[in-house]
């Protein structure tokens, strides 16, 4: 194809591209069009990509063994891992994207012989996305690395000094940056200086999300994201690739929202999480000193509060998605509506190890998208509600955040379980949540600990079920 032709084919690929992308993030907006709106984001991400292909004038050998290598890595990967790993796989994924753009970097700046005859605004460019792309690539991993428990969930720093050290850290990968924009061959090591702002900012990226508990990971797995759409925005900036400039705005621009969104729902600033959050590693039950009881239940005593009951409440946490037990919850909920029992799911915002985890989890067994409810929608429900069956879920229920003004997660908005008539809580053990610190819950006077793996007590509850 020649080059007037593509001159116009191109740019109008790519306007295809952009209008299949917005079209398909609105789909995003609900559980029933986000499979439709993948689909259709993924077909203007294939446009794009051959629209850039149509301007490859390079070896297209490397280019054949760099998409098969990488569907080879990637498409058994995402098909096979289990939804309790997503959120480690998600932070995975987003990081290789982070790292492929501190690549291209570096590439950019080798391609021109350190930035020589370089218009300023490509130097900026390029720069920024090798900063932001390196501290990305090696956050995501220490993000992987913690919840993939190959880390430690606990914050892990430097105490006071870490913040000192942080921004000592950007300084160093900013002045790296300038010298190596301006010609690092008169400072002397040429190529030097932009290694060296690519390792910085992978210190940088380390020295950042090491000390932020797991209790502030769904946050900083958006974070993350955001920056990597911006880091790819950036380097097509430096390319003049549309395509790039386009999606990674689209991620960017999502990503910040979300993750304000998600910081918003724990009432807590992106600042005070990356300064150094709180959570990870299992407490104890109570470490105050304070003796305290629980109520134990069993599943046939579950069964017969929740069948003779009006209302069900069903409060996912990341305990249902070890068990892998949404499948038997969906089977349990059947059994009691068939006996007249309204069976509802309240969703809190960062229930799990990534955003949507639980609506994804649930609508994976078929639960009806009306039934979940999420927890603006739901919390003036509880009161009025017999049974309220917490599965796995710990800090999102912890009525501290409410009562408690010495507690670290006070203030950050809670589903108000503790108003239910009965609640019954199904956990492995009294062990914390990713706050790492006691929940009052388990001690009240309404509530009764079934303890025991998630789905085998969920089956048992059914069986129970069945027999009444």
């Amino acid at each position: 194809m020649n080059a007037p032709v593509l001159d116009v084919v191109v740019p109008l690929l790519y306007i295809v591209a952009f209008a299949l992308f917005i079209y398909g993030l609105m789909g995003l907006t609900g559980p029933k069009t986000a499979v439709r709106g993948n689909k259709i984001a993924a077909v203007g991400m294939v446009i794009a990509v051959v629209a850039t292909l149509l301007r490859v004038e390079h070896n297209w050998v490397l280019i054949a063994v760099g998409l098969v290598v990488g569907a080879a890595l990637g498409v058994p990967s995402a098909r096979q891992v289990k939804m309790t790993a997503m959120p480690q796989m998600v932070a995975l994924f987003n990081g290789v994207g982070g790292g492929a753009v501190a690549l291209i970097a570096w590439s950019e700046f080798r391609e021109t012989s350190g930035f020589v005859d370089t218009a300023a605004y490509v130097v900026v460019a390029t720069l920024f996305a090798a900063v932001i792309g390196s501290v990305s690539f090696w956050g995501s991993l220490i993000a992987f690395g913690k919840l993939q428990e190959i880390l430690p969930g606990r914050p892990m720093g430097l105490g006071r000094a870490q913040q000192a050290v942080n921004a000592l850290l950007l300084l160093a990968a900013i002045v790296c940056a300038v010298i190596a924009g301006l010609g690092g061959a008169l400072w002397g090591g040429g190529e030097l200086w932009i290694v060296l702002v690519l390792v910085l900012a992978a210190v940088l990226g380390v020295m950042v999300v090491l000390p932020i508990g797991g209790a502030d990971m769904p946050v900083v797995i958006s974070l993350l994201n955001a920056l990597t759409g911006l880091s790819a925005a950036a380097a097509g900036l430096a390319l003049d690739n549309t395509a790039m400039i386009v999606a990674g705005m689209i991620v960017g621009a999502s990503g910040s929202i979300l993750t304000n969104q998600m910081a918003v729902a724990m009432n807590r600033t992106i600042p005070a999480i990356v300064a150094g959050g709180f959570g990870g590693g299992a407490a104890a039950a109570s470490d105050d000193g304070v003796e305290r009881t629980v109520k134990s239940t069993s599943a046939s005593d579950a069964a017969i509060q929740m069948a003779y009951a009006s209302q069900v409440i069903v409060v996912p946490g990341y305990g249902m998605a070890v068990a892998q037990a949404q499948h038997a919850v969906k089977d349990m909920a059947k059994l009691l509506e068939a006996k007249g029992v309204e069976v509802k799911y309240a969703i809190h915002p960062v229930a799990g190890r990534m955003p949507g985890h639980m609506n994804v989890l649930l609508a994976e067994a078929d639960v009806a998208y009306d039934a979940l409810k999420e927890m603006d929608e739901i919390n003036d429900e509880f009161a009025r509600t017999d049974v309220t069956l917490v599965i796995g879920a710990n800090d999102v229920t912890n009525p501290a955040a409410r009562n408690d003004p010495s507690s670290p997660i006070h203030g950050m908005p809670i589903l108000n379980v503790d108003e239910s008539r009965t609640v019954i809580v199904l956990k492995r053990s009294m062990n914390s949540g990713f706050a790492g610190i006691d929940n009052p819950l388990f001690y009240g006077e309404r509530t009764s600990m079934l303890f025991g793996d998630a789905k085998k007590s969920v089956m048992e509850v059914t069986e129970e079920l069945k027999a009444l």
